[in-house]
């Protein structure tokens, strides 16, 4: 047991290779804070709900969407755009506050996943294994654990993204505890009349499970359900109702088409937060060289079916 304890509060472990045999088995105690951050947000049915609460939730759960969506996905593991080495820190750090793990555990993992798309290789398509192992299980093996370091090659000169990358619990416990003791802050309690423990409930334990649960959507809903515009490889779909909750990334089978634009809805229609944002930012100089979609992608679509 204190082996498995180790594992809450040591540095994830970096490698070049995937550990043999490890897919498979979930390590249920090791995951057991994962499970907790589920069980206290029941805590929110004993303490009073106010139009506050709604809205430190959303401002909680956008923020921090929109880190994972622009930085974790599109600019760590695809490149998409271009930034700072300041911006790509702040933006790696909200990420990171949502307890998805590390930036660059991130981007290794998911840029196999666009190798292996639903293939036996790919440890989270819900057409090799279960949509509940898709959706949530993968996430608690093994397998899971590492940093593939080959996976990312461009990412490792940067020192910051490598200390964020291997103590991922920092901006976590930041987060909560900020939370937690905002309501001491006279001005702030004076204008939301919130308690310590509703904002560490809405300002952090709800918007995060929701954080969980619409990015790992993206995982297992949109393989499974939605419209295909392109004819790729892999089962991915666009889904539109993963799109709202997602900042744009339910436009899954674009993406998987051609996964280096900064924008994923292609087609009029498919709105796109994260890059409507992205577009905002660009303006201000924040982000720059955002990588659009070329012609002859678009050529290639067909109707929806």
């Amino acid at each position: 047991m204190s082996f498995s304890i180790s594992k809450w509060v040591l540095p994830p472990p970096e490698t070049f290779e995937s550990p043999k045999g490890s897919e498979g088995r979930v390590e249920w105690f090791r995951c057991l804070p994962y499970v907790l951050i589920h069980l206290f947000t029941l805590l929110a049915f004993f303490y009073p709900f106010t139009l506050w609460c709604l809205a430190v939730a959303l401002i909680s759960y956008s923020i921090r969407m929109f880190s994972i969506t622009a930085f974790y996905h599109r600019y760590f593991s695809h490149r998409s755009f271009k930034t700072s080495r300041i911006v790509q820190f702040i933006g790696a750090f909200i990420a990171c506050s949502s307890g998805q793990r590390g930036p660059l555990w991130w981007a290794a993992h998911h840029r196999r996943h666009h190798r292996h798309s639903d293939t036996e290789e790919d440890v989270h398509s819900p057409h090799s294994k279960s949509f509940f192992w898709s959706h949530t299980l993968w996430f608690m093996t093994d397998y899971a654990v590492p940093t593939f370091l080959k996976e990312i090659p461009d990412w490792l000169k940067i020192k910051e993204l490598r200390f964020l990358n291997r103590f991922d619990w920092i901006p976590v416990l930041l987060l909560a505890l900020a939370c937690y003791f905002a309501p001491e802050i006279s001005w702030f309690y004076s204008l939301t009349g919130l308690s310590n423990m509703q904002m560490l409930i809405w300002g952090f334990l709800v918007p995060t499970i929701f954080l969980y649960h619409a990015t790992f959507a993206v995982n297992s809903f949109t393989h499974m359900f939605g419209k295909r515009r392109f004819n790729t490889k892999d089962e991915s779909r666009n889904n539109w109702i993963v799109s709202i909750f997602a900042f744009g990334e339910g436009w899954h089978n674009n993406h998987h088409f051609f996964p280096g634009s900064a924008r994923q809805g292609f087609f009029k229609g498919e709105f796109d937060l994260t890059y409507f944002i992205l577009r905002l930012m660009s303006v201000f100089g924040l982000v720059r060289d955002l990588r659009p979609v070329p012609a002859w992608v678009i050529e290639k679509a067909q109707p929806p079916s």
